[in-house]
């Protein structure tokens, strides 16, 4: 198995989280997003990270999570419940409506929401939900120094315990750097 990935991609980091979670050995392929690669575009042609290769190609960070999901199933980052499934799956196909656009009009220095959004964030439905938020709410804290609300900093706190989060932190550590 082969991850097409960036170290500062959010999206990226979402994936990286579900395959060490998941204990899945795979290869590393670095993207730099500065200067894409012509074939990356062969491989998804918007030439977005995260693509995994496991004999065919797949792009799309909730789309990836989905199928570690399903090919590791030992380790489950989704509840056991259909309903509770269901809820976690709901909060990451929402995720631009509930973070991402405000945290990218913050990146910009557009007007945005993002304090509302943050506190009204759907986390601790699951693992599954949590890796596709996380990321970004690391990334405001640790790269941008914005002052999270005291629940979600205990969140992030609470997931950093975990060796796949305390790696991801590690990266924003060198990002930062």
């Amino acid at each position: 198995m082969r991850l097409y990935d960036a170290a500062r991609c959010p999206y990226s980091a979402r994936v990286r989280l579900q395959l060490a979670e998941k204990g899945i050995d795979h290869e590393v392929v670095a993207i730099d997003l500065n200067a894409r690669p012509p074939w990356l575009y062969e491989l998804n042609p918007s030439g977005r990270v995260p693509v995994l290769d496991d004999g065919f190609v797949l792009a799309e960070s909730p789309v990836i999570m989905e199928y570690l999901e399903e090919v590791a199933p030992d380790r489950p980052l989704l509840p056991a419940s259909p309903r509770d499934r269901a809820l976690s799956r709901l909060a990451v196909e929402r995720f631009d409506e509930l973070l991402g656009d405000d945290y990218y009009a913050f990146r910009r220095g557009e007007a945005n929401q993002l304090g509302r959004r943050l506190e009204a964030l759907p986390v601790g439905l699951s693992l599954f939900a949590d890796f596709a938020y996380v990321p970004w709410v690391m990334r405001l804290r640790e790269l941008y120094g914005f002052v999270l609300p005291s629940h979600l900093d205990a969140w992030v706190d609470a997931l950093s315990a975990r060796p796949s989060v305390a790696a991801e932190r590690q990266i924003l550590r060198g990002l930062r750097a």
